[in-house]
């Protein structure tokens, strides 16, 4: 696998096949700002341009300054710990995932000071209770935290991880020239779900062991490739082999970050013959037939069947 870029590498070489973007945003920075300041505030602007539709280099407008006053409130949380209401640090938060500062300066607030002094003293009886819990074991029925279904709150769980890869996956595609029938589709996702702390899972089916393959696939022979990271589903790809089959479902993945967002979803499916509800990874754009039948579950089925994981 190649060798990992960092965000300014990759804000570099942009700017350079973009030299119309480099002295504009240059035009940005503060005069006190360091290096270190200005490249993260300046990937921070470039990540969320595409958020604010009415910008236009070279032009003044209210997005534009909404988009820097939202760059400075960041760069001022990172670098000298100023906090601000909740919903802008979750808006600026949510604005700043995948942009990696080495070395920044960590705080600790009086709340989580509080917060830790709580856990600790109740870190005890926690103990207790989930070791009761561990030895009621199969023979007292299903565990209690065992799962029947993804849970209602699964895509708001999900979400911010997949916001973090969708901006990863833009970076790594801007860095690769661009998405193309040419690229190592696997490689890409597999390296940017990486890259976010996470793993790429990956099911392989024959072809024929399928029940609920569309009407327009008559050929029996090959592999369907299904893959999914935190249980959510990404994307089904079939091919003549497990490689070919693994290719095409990234290429299928990768086609969901082409829109301007991706959306975590609780959406019903078939399974072994059965409609279930999954965790799925959708873009923004509608839809005109029904998503591929699921190869795997990795929740338990209400029915009391067995779902692959």
């Amino acid at each position: 696998m190649a060798e990992e870029r960092s965000g300014e590498d990759i804000v570099s070489e942009y700017l350079g096949q973009n030299p119309h973007l480099a002295q504009w945003v240059e035009s940005f920075r503060g005069y006190c700002e360091t290096n270190k300041q200005w490249f993260a505030r300046r990937e921070f602007v470039l990540r969320n341009m595409e958020a604010f539709p009415t910008i236009e280099p070279g032009m003044p407008g209210s997005s534009l300054d909404g988009l820097l006053s939202l760059s400075m409130v960041w760069a001022n949380n990172v670098f000298l710990g100023c906090r601000y209401s909740d919903a802008v640090m979750v808006k600026i938060k949510e604005m700043g995932e995948g942009i990696v500062v080495d070395d920044a300066p960590v705080r600790t607030t009086r709340d989580e000071i509080l917060a830790k002094g709580k856990r600790g003293a109740s870190s005890g009886a926690d103990g207790e209770s989930c070791a009761k819990k561990a030895k009621a074991g199969p023979g007292g029925g299903r565990a209690p935290c065992q799962k029947q279904g993804p849970s209602p709150q699964a895509p708001a769980q999900h979400q911010p991880f997949f916001n973090r890869l969708y901006k990863a996956v833009a970076w790594k595609l801007v860095s690769a020239g661009g998405f193309g029938p040419n690229l190592d589709h696997y490689e890409i996702l597999q390296s940017c779900v990486e890259s976010c702390k996470q793993n790429l899972g990956c099911v392989f089916v024959p072809l024929k062991d399928i029940p609920d393959l569309p009407a327009s696939r008559a050929q029996k022979e090959g592999q369907v490739c299904e893959l999914r990271c935190s249980t959510v589903y990404m994307g089904t790809g079939y091919g003549r082999d497990e490689a070919a089959a693994r290719a095409m479902a990234s290429k299928e993945a990768l086609k969901a970050f082409q829109g301007r967002k991706v959306t975590v979803k609780i959406c019903r499916r078939r399974y072994n013959g059965t409609d279930v509800e999954d965790v799925m990874l959708l873009d923004d754009q509608p839809r005109s037939q029904g998503f591929p039948p699921a190869l795997s579950y990795p929740f338990q089925a209400d029915s009391g069947e067995d779902g692959a994981s």
